[in-house]
């Protein structure tokens, strides 16, 4: 088992509960190195012409929503490093709608968004799993909240599976056999 067990409610903002929850239970670490092949294989069913595909005007594209994975998973390896590393810091917040809007995603073929998307949760998994025995529980402030490292792997996981739901229900997207 990880030792980054699931993290208690105090250990996070309340806001990512609903990212949490989406997760099974087990060992963090394994659910995310499982998610890459499964986030992968979905994003391969993307043809070319629907990469910009936006399910209403106001909403990003296919290809806007894996530069936001791609900005989330940085930032929350980010935090989870710093507060690791440092203990008891204070890090800024996201809009994630102004970092879309300078992503450059819109511009990048889909292959080439989902293998860095890929190539940082490969990364992201050899960090989690190297951790430290009480890594897990250093504490930080982001947002001006206060979280534990081992919360980040948890939200990336779920954050992660929000946004897979939603490209197969609002975008259509499903993945190749």
């Amino acid at each position: 088992m990880s030792h980054l067990p699931r993290p208690e409610p105090g250990e996070h903002d309340d806001y990512y509960t609903r990212y949490i929850e989406l997760v099974p239970d087990g060992d963090i670490v394994e659910t995310l190195a499982g998610q890459l092949g499964e986030t992968l294989a979905l994003l391969q069913g993307v043809s070319p012409e629907r990469e910009t595909f936006r399910y209403a005007p106001d909403k990003w594209s296919i290809r806007e929503v894996v530069g936001h994975l791609i900005d989330v998973e940085r930032m929350f390896a980010f935090r989870a490093m710093n507060m690791t590393r440092a203990g008891g810091v204070q890090l800024p917040g996201m809009d994630p709608d102004v970092w879309a809007r300078n992503s450059n995603a819109e511009r990048r073929p889909l292959d080439d968004l989902a293998g860095e998307w890929g190539a940082l949760r490969r990364a992201h998994v050899h960090l989690f799993a190297t951790l430290g025995p009480d890594a897990g529980e250093r504490r930080g402030i982001a947002s001006g909240r206060e979280f534990t490292v081992r919360s980040f792997p948890w939200i990336m996981a779920g954050h992660e599976l929000w946004h897979r739901a939603l490209l197969v229900k609002d975008y259509g997207v499903s993945a190749v056999d």
